[in-house]
């Protein structure tokens, strides 16, 4: 999973970028403004924090990966707290499904670059802060040049490929993360990286297999979640910057929002562990998971076989073919209650399909379907192992149906 030898040109850049940088914490830190010390009096009288750790704030600089549900509280907390310099990297739009959680957007922005949105609010917000907008999406190939101005990194993703390609950069470019994670009702939050302490492949060294821990999108999320888990991150943000408490380094802090509680985990590194000293090709290095796949890579086995079909070719099929296949929703039963396509013949979410196989047709076949299509493929990739011959994967899910056949289903 090496990458070209031509990278190695933009990697010897980067790190040269971030050998001339000079961290806010080697500059005389600059003075506040009248208007600053103003605004930020109630940090002025802390005894912690005073004029020159307020000055250390001003002179400090964070970067944000993502500009979504963590992202947010972060952003306006960091903001309003005085931090100099805020970089913000984000490819998304602004989608009213985002409304829900993403409190730094609002109706009016839905359509616009998540990255201008948050930059309009922080100006709001306090016009003191200078904000990089980074509108592209982070790759091995930009990760080192974007990170390397800054002093501290705050993962505000929502994937496996993005998070590691964060945190082994940060490795190679000595930066401190500041960690969070959220789904349902439940989120975590740590510092990695930080004086020698733990990064994230000492509590996950391998992905997990496609699909096991589902997103947000499809395995859903408590609106205030990540107001909390991103307070909690922006607090341990203020804290690297001022020099001030103890960060949550070695320790992963658990909140459980149903039995509000927080628990700690301890985390150490592990002397086993290979030493990141260049970065990978993180997509494949995610897809190829643990579990099942890797476990037939390591047999020398292949995957089951399954077909595949877009929503158009499937309605193609059914109106000028004739196709009638059983078809298979594999969601689970409160997005059946969302919405549902109407020639559905069962209903099971797809870690249980082996508990209705003998209800399945083995000479007819059998159209699977979930949200978007990854669920599905999963439920396919069983059932094929199983032994049914004609497994059919709807690419899209009930999404892709949505909007390009039928916009009277609701999206979600």
């Amino acid at each position: 999973m090496q990458l070209p030898s031509d990278f190695s040109a933009a990697r010897q850049n980067a790190a040269a970028a971030a050998a001339t940088f000079s961290p806010s914490s080697a500059l005389p830190p600059p003075d506040l403004e009248l208007d600053e010390i103003k605004r930020y009096s109630r940090h002025l009288i802390l005894s912690q924090i005073g004029m020159q750790g307020q000055r250390k704030l001003k002179g400090g600089s964070v970067l944000c990966v993502g500009a979504g549900g963590l992202g947010s509280p972060l952003l306006l907390y960091l903001a309003a707290a005085g931090v100099g310099r805020l970089g913000i990297v984000d490819d998304d739009e602004v989608d009213v499904s985002n409304l829900q959680r993403q409190i730094i957007h609002g109706q009016s922005n839905v359509g616009e670059a998540k990255v201008r949105s948050a930059e309009h609010r922080i100006r709001e917000v306090n016009p003191h802060v200078q904000v990089d907008m980074y509108e592209e999406k982070m790759t091995s190939e930009n990760v080192l040049r974007i990170l390397a101005p800054y002093d501290v990194v705050v993962d505000g993703t929502d994937n496996f490929p993005t998070r590691y390609l964060v945190n082994d950069a940060c490795v190679i470019l000595r930066k401190p993360l500041v960690y969070g994670a959220i789904l349902r009702f439940e989120g975590q939050a740590s510092v990695f990286n930080y004086q020698g302490g733990p990064n994230y492949r000492d509590l996950l060294p391998v992905p997990p297999a496609p699909g096991d821990v589902p997103s947000c999108a499809e395995g859903g999320v408590l609106g205030v979640l990540p107001g909390i888990i991103g307070c909690i991150q922006a607090t341990e943000t203020l804290k690297l910057l001022t020099g001030v408490g103890k960060p949550l380094s070695g320790r992963i802090l658990i909140y459980n929002a149903l039995d509000m509680t927080f628990r700690e985990v301890g985390l150490q590194p592990d002397p086993n562990t290979p030493k990141i000293t260049s970065l990978i090709d993180y997509d494949c290095f995610c897809s190829s998971g643990s579990g099942t796949q890797r476990h037939q890579m390591q047999q020398g086995l292949s995957e089951p076989v399954f077909k595949r079909v877009s929503v158009k070719e499937a309605r193609r099929k059914f109106e000028e073919d004739g196709w009638a296949p059983f078809v298979l929703d594999v969601r689970l039963p409160q997005e059946a209650e969302i919405a549902t396509l109407p020639f559905s013949d069962l209903l099971c979410p797809h870690r249980e399909v082996e508990r209705v196989a003998a209800q399945l047709p083995r000479d007819q076949d059998i159209l699977v379907y979930c949200k978007v299509g990854g669920r599905s493929a999963q439920a396919c990739q069983k059932l094929a192992a199983l032994g049914f011959p004609n497994v059919v994967n709807l690419d899209g899910g009930i999404i892709a149906w949505a909007q390009e056949i039928d916009a009277r289903l609701p999206v979600y």
